[in-house]
């Protein structure tokens, strides 16, 4: 297993029983697609733990009223070679 996997996971996992647990329980008041949830899930697979969190943190914070909507994807992942 990759290290990337192994420190995700748990947060993956959380993330998921939330959305089986929790979500569907709550009102629908995501303004963004994906979910913030998913994008959280997407965020952590695509960049690992550090920025992956900070991605999810930084679209929490932006799911509000005034914070914006729409479609608004995890970023890729940058090429490190040069060309």
């Amino acid at each position: 297993m990759k290290a990337k996997h192994i420190l995700t996971a748990p947060f993956i996992a959380l993330i998921r029983f939330y959305q089986s647990a929790i979500s569907p329980f709550t009102p629908g008041v995501c303004r963004f697609t994906p979910t913030c949830s998913q994008y959280s899930v997407e965020a952590l697979r695509e960049h690992g733990l550090l920025k992956g969190l900070w991605l999810a943190v930084n679209r929490i914070v932006r799911c509000n009223p005034w914070g914006g909507q729409g479609y608004d994807p995890v970023p890729p992942k940058k090429c490190r070679h040069k060309v």
